[in-house]
């Protein structure tokens, strides 16, 4: 089945997001890209060609999806496109098939790259708050890909990696605007 437009995809379409350890610009761009529409192009769960769409964020991030009411990613396909995102990270000296990121928008609003180890770090510098924006790359359907990507720290699991404190201040804030809302 061919490529199609990441919008076209079912809300319930499984997603992968994958994110550039760096910016990605102009022909770096280019090359990661073509490699992965030529690897879409012939992608497959056992014998059976996937529909399937890839989406381009911010220079940095990108999203595959798999439309489930045509056909089914296999574990054999899931590998093989990890595989091939593997074989161009060596190819642009990048790294996009990595745990233990987390991805936050700076105070210029440029997405940047924090390790889950220094994200309380950040906090007690100021580079993160429980407002920052982050980029939430644990998510695997469409639906919540298109409404919940980008959100603040506080609505994310990445409030469970702020201090005690600065996590139930979170929470306080959340309280109360719900309440307000609900009130």
């Amino acid at each position: 089945m061919p490529r199609v437009e990441f919008d076209q995809l079912p809300s319930n379409a499984r997603v992968w997001i994958f994110a550039s350890d760096r910016s990605l610009h102009g022909d770096e761009a280019d090359v990661l890209l073509e490699d992965v529409d030529a690897f879409l192009a012939q992608w497959k769960a056992h014998g059976a060609p996937l529909r399937n769409a890839r989406d381009w964020r911010e220079d940095r991030f990108l999203t595959i999806g798999v439309d489930p009411t045509a056909e089914q990613a296999s574990g054999c396909s899931i590998d093989g496109l990890f595989r091939a995102l593997q074989a161009v990270e060596g190819r642009l000296a990048t790294s996009l098939v990595a745990g233990g990121r987390v991805f936050y928008r700076d105070a210029k609003g440029r997405p940047e790259l924090a390790l889950r180890k220094e994200v309380s770090t950040f906090f007690a510098m100021g580079k993160i708050t429980a407002d920052t924006s982050v980029f939430d790359t644990s998510i695997t359907d469409a639906k919540g890909y298109r409404e919940r990507f980008e959100r603040p720290v506080r609505d994310t699991w990445v409030a469970s990696l702020l201090p005690a404190q600065a996590s139930q201040s979170s929470s306080r804030v959340a309280t109360k605007s719900s309440s307000a809302r609900n009130g």
